[in-house]
């Protein structure tokens, strides 16, 4: 008997080949050989592209599409290991220009740049869902949290030193983030357990009464309770589950979305880590009432050091009948669950983009009609639910519908999960009931001398102090779960330009829209954040975010140009401070032309005639002196040598 030939001693085509079999070639799951591809390789060069093609029968322009779309993804090869910093403005409010500076100058690298000996590659990533422990970092799968310029350091050294992120991993976290199978210095703090998510154990009960009732009952008990999806968009849970369930199609699709990718979210990372049973029974409960056979966990990038614990979840649940055939005994409910990594792309968290990226696709947004419940994956009707919709949703089946309408307010039932990060003084995850106003929560955080909060992450809205007695709920302040607290000490206008580069570089670019609308956005903020703006500049950003909003093709570019909208309505002295008016003859300086000409100057080796102009202004405004002249007092310049 021959021993198995590991498989990166293998040629190129026959390692492509063997990572092709183990997902049958499915066309649907390119997402999971290019990844596993990239672990292997350290990118998905062209001739493993051409290799994948060919393998799956498909255009090699495809495959590179997707590989050129996600962030984790490569063309030419990375370092053994890839350092990750998180640049999110909490990162920044925590002190990460130090930290990135500490870092870059232990490995000798600038960001961007890998070591010359393979060895090691620093980036800057977005949002990694650490907000509430940051400055943090990835590194390969590894999470770094509180990060300081010494212990960067320190890490640094050791990398270079052993070269193994898990070595980095001193002591782990609370809860289940040191369970063998996590083992991540990850902390949850979970400030505040509510009645419902956190009000008790996972006991299971919900799927075995959901399993005594017909699929409709089920449908009907999930709209009676009012749940309103929790990823930001508010839609009527129960009415989503009836479109599908009453959608024509022989096959069906339950996936969730942990595709936590709006800055300032991490409420979801929590949930998977202490409740992912809760949350897999609701799947399994959404599956029953739509008649679904096949279920997707879309696990985003940043999330991986989870997925041996998820699958480990899975396992156990299939072992004791709670996934696969015939579920507890119900004869005909079939179901069971895969889970879909993701590779670093924002825009994944739209549901017609996340269903693209399960088939294997670019994650592009689809145009609707047809909604994901009447096509949606591989052209079944799809229900697509967030992590906290689904744990909900079992609760509710556990407890009863009246149960969960009696807490929050009668438009707005249940309990909310938030992120809060910034300047207040515990930062984590808190579950309060819906219907909390702004200035309780900020007291409950312990938030102070506070100039402004972002709630629904950048594409939320930016709220000013005389609104912080509305009220955190589906007809108030929707959000899907961030709060980041901005002290007096922000810039507000800088945080905006952040915001915006952050659009600009995550569009998908199908629209012409966000893809140049937010690029002239940032320019024209950029300018006045430098100081160079004009009141003119007020019209012109607030015509083109509205052009935005109304002609984008998903709620990406129609959230997008909110912070712009936002500062202008709520904070425009911010913006009129950064107006420049000379006092002394009220003119504004809108272009600095000796500035402009000076690299001209420094290549050349020539002074432009520029200077001769700055040169009679000087003369004209210095001083004269009084000569007598005939017997008369005169007044003189003086010469060029005098003054």
């Amino acid at each position: 008997m021959h021993a198995e030939v590991p498989i990166m001693d293998l040629p190129l085509r026959e390692r492509i080949e063997s990572v092709c079999r183990q997902y049958d070639r499915r066309r649907d799951r390119l997402m999971d050989m290019a990844i596993d591809i990239q672990a292997a390789e350290r990118c998905i060069s062209p001739e493993a592209q051409d290799a994948l093609a060919r393998e799956l029968g498909m255009e090699v322009v495809d495959v590179q599409s997707l590989v050129t779309f996600y962030a984790f993804l490569t063309e030419s090869p990375t370092g053994r290991v890839v350092v990750r910093l998180c640049d999110d403005i909490p990162d920044f409010l925590a002190g990460l220009d130090a930290v990135a500076e500490a870092l870059s100058s232990e490995l000798g690298l600038e960001f961007g740049q890998t070591s010359p000996d393979g060895q090691i590659t620093l980036e800057r990533t977005p949002c990694i869902g650490m907000s509430d422990q940051c400055p943090a970092a990835l590194v390969n799968e590894v999470v770094v949290t509180n990060l300081t310029p010494e212990s960067a350091r320190a890490m640094a050294r050791g990398l270079l030193r052993h070269g193994d992120p898990h070595r980095l991993v001193e002591h782990t976290g609370d809860g289940r983030n040191s369970h063998e199978l996590i083992r991540a210095m990850v902390q949850n703090n979970l400030r505040e357990r509510g009645p419902v998510l956190f009000g008790g154990p996972v006991t299971g009960r919900g799927l075995e009464a959901a399993l005594r009732k017909p699929s409709a009952e089920v449908r009907a008990q999930v709209r009676a309770s009012n749940l309103r999806g929790r990823g930001g968009a508010g839609f009527p849970t129960g009415q989503k589950w009836d479109f599908a369930a009453k959608a024509e199609g022989t096959r069906r699709t339950v996936i969730c979305n942990a595709d936590e990718g709006e800055p300032g979210t991490f409420k979801d990372r929590v949930l998977l880590t202490e409740l992912p049973e809760l949350m897999f029974e609701g799947m399994t409960i959404a599956a029953y009432a739509i008649g679904a056979d096949e279920g997707i966990l879309y696990l985003r990038g940043e999330y991986t050091y989870l997925r041996p614990f998820l699958e480990h979840v899975l396992g156990l649940r299939r072992r004791s009948g709670l996934l696969g055939r015939n579920i507890l005994g119900h004869s005909g409910f079939d179901f069971d669950i895969r889970i879909q990594r993701g590779a670093g792309a924002y825009v994944c968290g739209e549901e017609s983009a996340l269903i693209s990226s399960c088939e294997g696709l670019r994650g592009d947004p689809k145009t609707r009609p047809p909604y994901p419940a009447q096509s949606g994956y591989l052209g079944r009707p799809t229900v697509v639910n967030n992590v906290e919709t689904l744990c909900a949703a079992a609760r509710i089946l556990e407890h009863g519908a009246d149960w969960f309408a009696a807490i929050g307010e009668p438009q707005s039932t249940g309990t909310k999960l938030l992120s809060v990060s910034g300047h207040c003084e515990r930062p984590g995850v808190y579950e309060v009931p819906n219907g909390l106003t702004l200035s309780d929560l900020l007291e409950r955080v312990g938030a102070k001398q506070v100039q402004a909060v972002q709630v629904g992450g950048f594409s939320g809205h930016l709220i000013p102090p005389r609104e912080f007695g509305r009220r955190i709920s589906n007809t108030d302040l929707l959000t899907g779960g961030a709060v980041l607290v901005l002290g007096e000490g922000v810039d507000l206008i800088a945080m905006g330009v952040r915001v915006l580069e952050f659009f600009v570089e995550e569009s998908c670019g199908f629209c012409t829209p966000c893809r140049a609308g937010n690029v002239l956005l940032l320019e024209r903020m950029k300018r006045v954040a430098a100081g160079h703006g004009e009141e003119a500049d007020y019209t012109y950003l607030a015509e083109l975010s509205e052009a935005i909003k109304g002609t984008s093709r998903c709620g990406f570019g129609q959230t997008s140009p909110n912070v712009v909208l936002d500062l202008l309505r709520h904070f425009r002295p911010v913006l009129e401070k950064s107006i420049g008016i000379d006092p002394g003859n009220g003119t504004r300086e809108a272009f600095d032309l000796g500035a402009a000409l000076r690299d001209a100057e420094r290549i050349s080796g020539r002074r432009s005639t520029h200077h001769l102009a700055e040169r009679t202004e000087h003369r004209e405004a210095a001083p004269r002196k009084e000569v007598k002249i005939d017997g008369q007092t005169r007044q003189d310049t003086p010469k060029e040598g005098e003054r």
